[in-house]
């Protein structure tokens, strides 16, 4: 035997008063969950709002558990009682549904506070509605939380204005669509209308007047509409399901605005439609609803024969039924209302008119097969769809789209590249949390930022965990490219300029740039700088005569101790000896001071140099001013370099490969391994010839697979 769900009572009304919706035992566990909370901190609005949002669910067809975890959740939100309480009396399935129910109602109320109201600035619905969907893991929780935006749009009549039009307007940019996306039409056209009367008053009690009947008496007219059809088309053999509804304010506005109409120029104001077998049927009951009614020949459209650009098919007539009124009837195979509904032209997509987004389809149609096995005796109604995004906050309530698995530095860099560069740390919900975290679902994510705070190339490695987006990784490296651009371009620009003896025309470099897909001359450069393209390639491009093409044999690793010329210039001092300090072994282009020793001339150190500072405070006096006079001497100068890896076999035989491929010598090397981090630091002393060959090794080194930094040690 089954029964009804009908209206309930606090007074424990008998099963026989129910209606035949649930078994027995269904129908006492709903009045359980009554019961339960009747126990607690009862008041006659929370007995009247426990009854609204049962009869709300109860009309759309929902299955018991759903109902109960409905109960529960109002008890929750008036704090009643705790997660505890009910995980004591209730099954898990009906205990989690209730609590992901009121979880998703806070996330709404903690995304609207963050808006501050301003709803028609925020992101499009559709963000809104993935993030929504992909945090459901029982597609039920969707009818609840429906239901509850039904019941705080009822009890707005006596809030003040100002909330009156914030609760609307989210309602009719967030729950509307979402319950037209998802066919749940009764609720779709509720929310609609009570969005409408408070957004738009004097609309709503114009159009209201102008109908000039209550809805009760305009659903009884279809009613009767739908059941005088019915039997002429059985009467004709036809197996046809009918079934009508009465326009609602909303959408009579909508369409008034749309197609710029009056009220009484509108056609559609009620609606049938008749849904068939076979395509002949569609014909067969067009011709019947003609021979019954007086059609309007301006209103007819076969969208069958000629369907729409979105393949939407279905047959549209309009007609003066009984008592002269306008009915609108639309006639489908159910084939074309599954592809209406489900397809690629979906009827939300008809009316919504917006562009289409295959992940939010897919999430769609996996909650609609899971809502359509709310009958089946499982438990929970699981969603299939396995998410290819995330959908997190930003702290002003913007939703942000990101691939799975994304990390705070993910969502630094979808919201601006500086702020990726700058990033410095990040909270989620409001506590600070690793760069490598992984984002979830409805998280808040606010980035910290520091003025000097630079990209590292620990991002880059995927084996870190800093980056899983492509399009943030491709920002980091683009930064490192701009940082080190005009290094670049001198070390590329030099290493040509030692191949042949007269550059090209910039014409000519420019045109070269272009047929290796670059704009200008500096990319070219740059480009050579940094490795990516072998001096060797331009050459045979530029189809330089061989007499022009400088000979640069390969210098064997032989360190010269012979003395040159020096290519220091000492103020007020002529041919003095020089040698340059081993402790901070300065470049050219390095800012340098001069230290006079005893008895082996100038010792040439960089300003900085910790060692020249601490001689600058005992020995002020030995102190004079150097310049850098030039390279012409040719003279080479060491350098130490740093290099952080993956360890792995083979790293140091790739590195020597990189030297010996740039004549570069190396004096001295040091290797150390970490095995906890699994990483390996080396300490190289080379020998160069000038700071732009330094460049160019640099950039090389970080192509070498598992180099995560090489660096000048200064």
């Amino acid at each position: 035997m089954r029964l009804t769900f009908g209206k309930i009572n606090m007074k424990r009304e008998s099963a026989n008063q129910w209606s035949n919706s649930f078994e027995l035992a269904e129908v006492q566990l709903i009045q359980s969950a009554l019961l339960f909370c009747e126990n607690k901190k009862n008041t006659e609005a929370k007995t009247d709002k426990r009854q609204r949002i049962t009869d709300i669910l109860d009309h759309i067809h929902v299955d018991c558990d759903t109902i109960v975890a409905a109960i529960l959740l109002i008890g929750l939100e008036n704090q009643d009682f705790d997660h505890q309480a009910i995980e004591k009396v209730y099954s898990p399935s009906i205990c989690n549904l209730a609590i992901q129910s009121q979880s998703l109602i806070k996330l709404e109320s903690d995304w609207i506070e963050k808006l501050k109201g301003d709803l028609e600035e925020s992101d499009s619905s559709e963000h809104h509605h993935m993030m929504l969907l992909n945090m459901m893991k029982d597609a039920r929780a969707v009818f609840i939380l429906l239901a509850y935006q039904v019941l705080k749009m009822q009890d707005l009549a006596n809030k003040p204005k100002e909330e009156q039009r914030r609760v609307a307007q989210e309602t009719n940019s967030i729950f509307a669509p979402l319950a037209n996306r998802l066919g749940i039409g009764q609720l779709k056209w509720e929310l609609e209308d009570l969005a409408f009367r408070y957004l738009h008053p004097d609309e709503y009690k114009k159009i209201a007047k102008a109908l000039e009947e209550r809805r009760i008496d305009r659903e009884n007219y279809i009613h009767a509409i739908v059941d005088e059809l019915q039997v002429k088309l059985s009467d004709a053999g036809l197996e046809a399901e009918v079934y009508g509804r009465v326009k609602h304010i909303f959408s009579i506005w909508k369409k008034m605005q749309k197609k710029d109409l009056k009220f009484e120029d509108l056609y559609d104001v009620r609606a049938l439609r008749v849904m068939v077998k076979d395509l002949s049927a569609c014909y067969t009951a067009l011709s019947i609803v003609h021979d019954l009614w007086q059609f309007i020949p301006s209103e007819y459209d076969d969208y069958v024969a000629a369907p729409k650009s979105n393949n939407y098919q279905s047959l549209h007539t309009a007609v003066l039924g009984p008592e002269n009124k306008t009915l609108e009837i639309q006639i489908r195979t159910h084939e074309m209302h599954a592809h209406a509904e489900l397809g690629v032209a979906a009827h939300w997509r008809y009316k919504e008119g917006g562009k289409r987004d295959e992940d939010l389809e897919k999430q769609l149609a996996s909650l609609r097969e899971a809502i359509n096995r709310t009958e089946s005796p499982e438990p929970q109604q699981k969603l299939d769809c396995k998410p290819s995004k995330i959908y997190v906050l930003s702290p002003k309530g913007h939703v942000i789209e990101l691939p799975y698995g994304s990390t705070p530095l993910d969502f630094a860099y979808y919201v601006h590249s500086e702020v990726g560069n700058r990033c410095r740390g990040a909270k989620v919900n409001g506590k600070m949390v690793p760069l490598t975290s992984t984002l979830l679902n409805g998280q808040t994510v606010e980035i910290i930022t520091a003025k000097d705070a630079k990209p590292s190339r620990d991002w880059l490695v995927p084996h870190f965990g800093y980056l899983k987006s492509p399009r943030a990784r491709s920002k980091v490296r683009a930064w490192f490219k701009r940082e080190f651009r005009e290094e670049h371009i001198s070390a590329g620009k030099l290493a040509l300029t030692k191949h042949v003896s007269i550059l090209p025309s910039n014409m000519a470099l420019k045109m070269l740039a272009e047929s290796f897909n670059m704009c200008h001359a500096d990319d070219l450069y740059a480009a050579i700088g940094r490795g990516e393209l072998g001096v060797n390639q331009v050459l045979n491009s530029l189809k330089i005569p061989e007499e022009k093409i400088k000979e640069t044999p390969f210098v064997l690793s032989e360190r010269q101790d012979k003395k040159i010329a020096s290519d220091i210039a000492i103020e007020g001092v002529d041919d003095l000896m020089t040698n340059l300090a081993r402790c901070c072994k300065p470049l050219p282009t390095d800012k340098i001071t001069g230290f006079i020793t005893q008895g082996r001339g100038v010792s040439i150190h960089r300003q900085d140099c910790k060692n020249l500072l601490a001689l600058k405070k005992q020995y002020p006096q030995r102190l004079v001013d150097v310049s850098w006079k030039g390279t012409e001497n040719n003279q080479n100068y060491e350098v130490d370099v740093e290099i952080i890896a993956l360890d792995r076999s083979g790293l140091l035989r790739d590195v020597m490969s990189v030297m010996s491929a740039n004549s570069i010598n190396v004096n001295a090397a040091n290797t150390f391994t970490d095995k906890r981090l699994q990483q390996a630091k080396m300490r190289l002393t080379l020998e160069i010839s000038d700071p732009a060959q330094l460049t160019t090794v640099l950039g090389k080194l970080v192509n070498v697979r598992g180099i995560l930094e090489a660096r000048r040690i200064k």
